[in-house]
């Protein structure tokens, strides 16, 4: 919201420095972007820091230009005369109440008055002498110039009539500024129309503020000064307006309040040009007085207004009174807004129509057909209150972004709708010479109850950490306009007509002791230690353990990932080899934000693998893991099952290479398994296996299961190479696993026995054993643990051979096995005996033959 200071100080005074000011404001919530000062002295080096002298400063973007008082003035231009030398420039006798001057300009406003001789009635400009500081009208962007002397076209120039680029109001160079006609001749300009614009940055919790009289209002009560509200009282001396129009209202819900009020005899002229200038200052462009009109009220007081021809209404009802309503739009239905655009509307659209047809977007934008044009007579301007949320839905919908539905979407009180309407038509009056009709037609038959909420100074204190008696804390809501009513130590504080954001119960106490920390100032809340009872700590196992998987997975090297829970089918169907079907139905968004993100993930390895791909291309090695749920619908409940699964993706080189040297040959399914047993390991879950299967994403006889006490967990595996021709991924495997995270957590004991450190030294001993070639080494290792009976503390696999010397079909599996107990050196005939129970055990079971 850019809020000219001129503007605001129509209805407060400004007693503190703009800086100071702009510091207030931000620490009550609305912060000061930046502070743009047009004309008006720019504060010297180091003031901002003085002025918050004894507290911490808040940095704000200071902008703009000073125009000098003695160079920059009002002039008046008396005749315009033809340039002898070129067509495209003119000669312009203009005074400044010291002397006469003869100025060169192109401006294309002034060609209308070329060779005309001496105007009836000066043209009031803004002048710069020569010496003047000056934007460059016909360079991009703001640079500064001084005005010097110079032949142009056999012509001495030496000063000029200023555009509003040149002076810093806007980027508009198309013409010279012409003042109102009681810009008084030789002033300095500053005196006159020197400003300063406060870019203030709206959040959605204080939209009541997006209008000029919303910030004087929080002026007035950071500052202690009285606010001076509007006058709300139109001149009205039309034929009344009972009778000549009339609005329904199908849906209360949607549209609680409608306001018309009609104007009659206008003028359809530029407005005045402070009119123009502050518009231009606010960020709007000026079109005419009856839309400058509904733009002026709508920035003044917060509500969007909207001016129908009245004549073209009443020609659509057949010479009848225009009968106005508003509903929901059917589907299908079309309407051409003023930006000329034919839109196909929605069914939760709200419309404004008359008995021909659609008239407009309720909320949002007018239709073509009834817009103001030069040729209109009468209007009929409307206010309203609607409904946040079909606004905002339409706005997303049609991608058709208004002021109007700006406010309307973050809430505008039904009040305004007739306060509005009102402050519309005076300035109509004004700026177009009609005549308003007496009295309003105003449909209202969901009027809003403002809550009121009870608080006593013990809440403020203990909410807040401040004493104040019960008459301080009226008083601070009071210079809101807060209704407060105190009975002992009791305050009933009702809402203003003008606010939403107030709740009931104990979240309008929230709210209510929020606006007292506001008014009071954050700054001035003394720091305090906690004075009041700590909740029960309790802890959270799942998360707890959650945080553990992460740990020891960024410890064994990889990096954790977050990604979008939102996908698509197609995205997922990547992951899936020709024939497999996904037969779950999704969970669709009512309202996604994009068109290839419309339903939430089935698959969290899906969306890894998407990390990979961008990825893949920067940098040769990855490793990635992400924690996080899927979502599965279910039959009995609108909300869906949300698993959380654990989802690893790994390519590239063992190692990247270094100076010591590295193994940088590629990883392949045994590095991931690797990763898996580590991780298992490390949270102490007995009874891990990993068994061959086969799965449709992953590589035949390169994928596995993972299954704790018999029950599988997930799977991973090398990628199937027909899947890997749907990413766009280097030549090297890529590894992925997807674990379900709730198993995998379950699986985690409560505690694990430690053993203490050895005492006495191991016996080291290896042991190769040919069997049938299908038998996996982890049964082996199984029998040797079984056999071993404890002592066996340690096996590790070292060598698998395969050839003529073990037979075909067969195999040969060398062991390093270590034998150790913990109250003793165990003895060659103590191990010579353990190690003939293994070979035993595996002879019986497994019909293996020790290797000799």
């Amino acid at each position: 919201m850019k809020a000219p200071l001129s503007w605001i100080k129509d209805f407060v005074d400004i007693t503190l420095p703009l800086e100071e000011l702009a510091h207030r404001l931000t620490m009550a919530g609305l912060e000061v972007e930046e502070i743009r000062y047009v004309g008006l002295p720019l504060p010297k080096t180091g003031e901002q820091a003085r002025a918050g002298k004894g507290s911490q400063r808040l940095v704000t973007k200071i902008t703009g230009i000073e125009w000098d008082p003695e160079t920059i003035v009002v002039g008046a231009i008396h005749e315009i005369m033809p340039h002898p030398n070129a067509d495209r420039l003119v000669l312009c006798r203009l005074e400044d109440s010291k002397q006469e001057h003869i100025i060169l300009t192109g401006a294309s406003n002034l060609f209308q008055y070329k060779g005309k001789g001496p105007l009836e009635k000066p043209l009031k400009v803004a002048y710069a002498r020569e010496g003047a500081k000056i934007f460059d009208g016909h360079q991009p962007g703001q640079m500064l110039v001084t005005l010097k002397r110079a032949k142009i076209r056999g012509v001495e120039s030496y000063s000029m009539a200023c555009s509003e680029k040149e002076l810093g109001i806007s980027d508009d160079h198309e013409g010279i500024i012409l003042l109102d006609d009681d810009a008084p001749i030789g002033s300095p300009l500053v005196d006159y129309m020197g400003d300063a614009v406060l870019d203030i940055a709206i959040t959605p919790n204080i939209a009541r503020d997006a209008n000029i009289l919303g910030i004087a209002r929080e002026i007035a009560a950071l500052t202690n000064q009285k606010l001076r509200m509007p006058s709300f009282e139109p001149q009205m001396e039309g034929k009344s307006i009972q009778g000549r129009v009339s609005v329904d209202i199908h849906q209360p819900e949607v549209n609680p309040r409608f306001v018309l009020g009609l104007i009659e005899d206008i003028r359809i002229a530029p407005s005045p040009y402070q009119v123009q200038r502050r518009l231009r200052l606010a960020g709007m462009r000026p079109i005419s007085n009856v839309v400058d009109a509904t733009n002026y009220a709508m920035l003044e007081v917060g509500e969007p207004l909207h001016a129908f021809d009245y004549d073209v209404l009443v020609q659509r009802a057949g010479g009848k009174p225009p009968a106005l309503y508003t509903r929901r739009a059917r589907r299908g239905e079309r309407l051409v807004t003023l930006d000329g655009v034919e839109r196909q509307l929605d069914d939760f659209t709200v419309l404004v129509c008359d008995t021909a047809g659609l008239l407009s977007l309720a909320g949002v934008m007018g239709g073509a057909e009834t817009e103001v044009s030069d040729h209109t007579r009468n209007v009929l301007l409307e206010g309203a209150a609607w409904n946040i949320f079909s606004t905002r839905r339409t706005v997303l919908a049609q991608n058709l972004p208004s002021e109007a539905a700006y406010r309307f979407s973050r809430g505008v009180h039904p009040t305004m709708a007739e306060l509005g309407v009102r402050r519309g038509l005076e300035w109509m009056r004004r700026w177009t010479g009609g005549r308003v009709a007496q009295g309003l037609v105003d449909n209202y038959p969901l009027p809003q109850r403002d809550p009121t909420v009870e608080i006593t100074p013990g809440d403020v204190e203990r909410w807040l950490g401040i004493q104040l008696a019960p008459e301080a804390i009226a008083n601070l809501l009071r210079s809101l306009e807060f209704e407060v009513q105190v009975h002992g130590q009791t305050l009933r504080a009702t809402a203003p007509d003008h606010r939403l954001d107030i709740g009931e119960g104990v979240i309008g106490v929230a709210d209510v002791l929020e606006e007292v920390a506001r008014v009071y100032g954050y700054d001035r809340i003394p720091e305090s230690r906690m004075a009041d009872s700590l909740p029960l700590q309790r802890g959270n196992l799942t998360l707890e353990r959650e945080d553990q998987v992460r740990d020891l997975l960024v410890n064994l090297g990889l990096q954790e990932v977050i990604t979008y829970r939102i996908t698509s089918p197609e995205r997922e169907a990547r992951l899936r080899v020709a024939g497999e079907r996904d037969d779950q139905p999704y969970l669709r968004l009512a309202n996604p934000i994009v068109s290839d993100r419309v339903v939430m993930r089935h698959s969290l390895l899906s969306s890894v693998m998407e990390v990979v791909e961008r990825n893949a291309r920067l940098q040769d090695r990855l490793a990635i893991f992400e924690i996080g749920p899927v979502f599965l619908p279910r039959q009995d409940s609108v909300l869906p099952d949300e698993p959380s699964r654990l989802a690893i993706a790994m390519t590239g080189p063992r190692a990247l290479a270094a100076w010591q040297g590295a193994d940088t040959s590629a990883m392949d399914f045994y590095d991931l398994k690797g990763v898996l047993a580590a991780l298992l390991e490390n949270l102490h879950i007995p009874e891990a296996r990993f068994e061959p299967a086969a799965y449709p994403c992953f590589h035949p006889g390169k994928s596995a299961v993972v299954s704790v006490a018999g029950q599988a967990i997930g799977a991973f595996g090398e990628l199937h190479p027909l899947v890997r021709e749907r990413y766009e991924l280097a030549e090297t495997p890529l590894l992925a696993a997807e674990l379900d995270m709730e198993l995998l957590l379950s699986a985690i004991p409560d505690h694990f026995q430690v053993r203490p450190v050895q005492a006495f030294p191991p016996v080291l001993e290896d042991l190769a054993v040919i069997l049938d070639d299908a038998i996996p080494a982890e049964r082996v290792a199984e029998l040797i643990l079984k056999a071993g009976q404890g002592t066996v503390t340690s096996i590790q696999l070292f060598d698998v051979y395969r050839g003529e010397q073990v037979g075909e079909g067969k195999k040969s599996l060398a062991y390093s096995l270590t034998y150790q107990v913990s109250d003793r050196t165990l003895t060659d005939e103590e191990v010579s005996k353990i190690r003939q129970r293994i070979v035993g055990l595996l002879e019986k079971e497994l019909n293996a033959n020790l290797r000799r």
